[in-house]
């Protein structure tokens, strides 16, 4: 069995961990012994694996129980899941495939199945999932909350309402367990069924927060808010998840709370209104973005539409909501245009000016800052041959002169880009309003800051294990902790008003 280090004996979260991992070693010793023990045991095991955190473990011990019986469905299930959240959202479409095939009546592998369908954009085949799954549970509420999002990106607003009523009858309020020693953080979390959320909740730790999860969708003035000192909206893609930030601005006008990414802001954070508010500020410069009819531009005559708006060509276009270079495209000429727009989903396209930030070497750079309570932080340097750059596509992990140049920027951001750039970027954070967001940008030949992208919703994960990146580890742990002093400030500061 792997290793697992044993954490301080403090509360009721310690007994259950060391529980579960006296009773992995025993079942491991049992199976080393009797490889023919019975499949439950197996099972058993690759749980206690997923409960542990031990995620790539538990996949593994999943498929040993699928080797063993391929029709298994607790681990079809099981392994699917793991898969879908962990990004691998083709191999577990194939796992919920073959999960609805061998149990077609079970109503919980259609919603499954739906889900990453949903993920992959084919909304007709969700919604044909999720059919299914009410046909044989008419009360199967996952199901209507998946049609509900279903519907809400299409625009059939009316057909969302009725769904969400239908798969939050109750509102949805999940509090997390708590396993610290003393008082906690309490902190309310909004978050939005539809997407568009920021990924944070991996920053928090709960030995010093427990968490209450609202789901925006889910509120209705009859609602009761949780106790809570802080309040952190988790909703960050003004594209995507408008209406989700309007009911969230709802739910919040109730709290006295302080509120970290205000509803109200995040709305107005799109590409094209970021793009508009940073249009003046010294030392930045931002693509002219426009928003246009999906159909309008596919049709004859859209390139001229695009001439007439300003745009030349090559131009950028993508799918308003999406992030990580997804259905996003270069159109390099004219008459490649109708195509190009034709493979992207949605009603809308964002067309972007496409600004030149080649590098002398003929690389693209991208640099991505946090700004947690008005600092930004650096948290990564992408290096690519490529126009289109994202970190883990990019030519990092093969070129040690580019992970020295990001170790540079890592380590001092001012020294390394120059006190204009910080400035502007500083610029950028009281230009936007927001609590927690990133940038994300390059510099043009005369060292000024172009910027790509500024939103909430940007990521911040671990680094990889490799040694190669180990030197990443201190950015990152610099931004979670910024994030989790920000949180207990607010806390404490509306505790000393209220006790003032």
């Amino acid at each position: 069995m792997r290793d697992v280090s044993e954490p301080p004996n403090i509360g009721p979260w310690a007994s259950r961990w060391q529980a579960r991992t006296a009773r992995l070693r025993e079942i491991e010793a049992v199976l080393e012994a009797a490889p023919d023990s019975p499949l439950d045991l197996w099972f058993e095991r690759a749980r206690l694996l997923e409960e542990l955190a031990l995620r790539e473990d538990a996949q593994r011990a999943y498929l040993d129980v699928l080797v063993r019986d391929r029709t298994h469905f607790g681990a079809m299930m099981s392994l699917g899941l793991l898969l879908a959240t962990s990004g691998d959202v083709k191999s577990a479409r194939i796992v919920f495939a073959e999960a609805v095939l061998r149990h077609p009546e079970r109503a919980v592998a259609h919603v499954s199945l739906g889900n990453v369908l949903l993920d992959e954009n084919d909304a007709e085949g969700a919604r044909a999932s999720f059919a299914a799954a009410l046909e044989r549970d008419p009360a199967q509420r996952e199901a209507y909350r998946g049609l509900a999002i279903s519907y809400e990106r299409s625009g059939d607003y009316e057909a969302a309402e009725r769904a969400w009523r239908q798969g939050f009858p109750d509102g949805s309020v999940a509090v997390a367990p708590y396993r610290g020693a003393g008082p906690p953080v309490r902190v309310l979390l909004v978050a939005a069924a539809i997407g568009g959320n920021i990924p944070i909740q991996h920053l928090l730790d709960d030995r010093v927060f427990e968490v209450a999860t609202l789901v925006a969708e889910s509120y209705a003035d009859s609602t009761t808010l949780p106790p809570h000192d802080v309040v952190l909206n988790v909703i960050g893609d003004a594209d995507r998840s408008a209406r989700a930030l309007d009911r969230a601005a709802r739910a919040l006008a109730r709290t006295d709370a302080p509120v970290i990414n205000r509803p109200e802001i995040v709305r107005v954070t799109g590409r094209a209104a970021n793009a508009a508010r940073f249009a003046g500020l010294e030392g930045v410069v931002t693509p002219r973005i426009a928003t246009f009819a999906r159909a309008e531009l596919g049709a004859a005559g859209g390139a001229e539409r695009l001439s007439a708006a300003g745009f030349r060509f090559p131009v950028l276009v993508r799918a308003p909501g999406y992030h990580t270079g997804e259905h996003f495209a270069r159109v390099e000429e004219p008459g490649a245009l109708r195509e190009t727009v034709a493979a992207l989903p949605g009603r809308d396209v964002l067309a972007i000016e496409y600004v030149e930030t080649r590098r002398a070497d003929g690389a693209w750079s991208k640099y991505r800052v946090m700004v947690v309570d008005g600092t930004p932080y650096p948290l990564h340097l992408a290096i690519s041959t490529q126009w289109k750059v994202h970190y883990f596509t990019a030519a990092m992990a093969d070129n040690a002169a580019y992970r020295d140049e990001e170790r540079a920027f890592l380590t001092d951001v001012r020294g390394t880009l120059g006190d204009g750039v910080v400035a502007a970027l500083e610029r950028i954070g009281r230009a936007i309003g927001l609590d927690y967001f990133g940038i994300d940008f390059a510099l043009d030949r005369e060292g000024r800051v172009v910027v790509f992208e500024s939103n909430a919703t940007m990521v911040v994960t671990g680094a990889n294990r490799d040694p190669r990146w180990s030197y990443r580890r201190v950015a990152i742990d610099r931004v979670a902790e910024a994030v989790r002093a920000m949180l207990k400030s607010r806390a404490a500061q509306h505790a000393g008003a209220r006790n003032g």
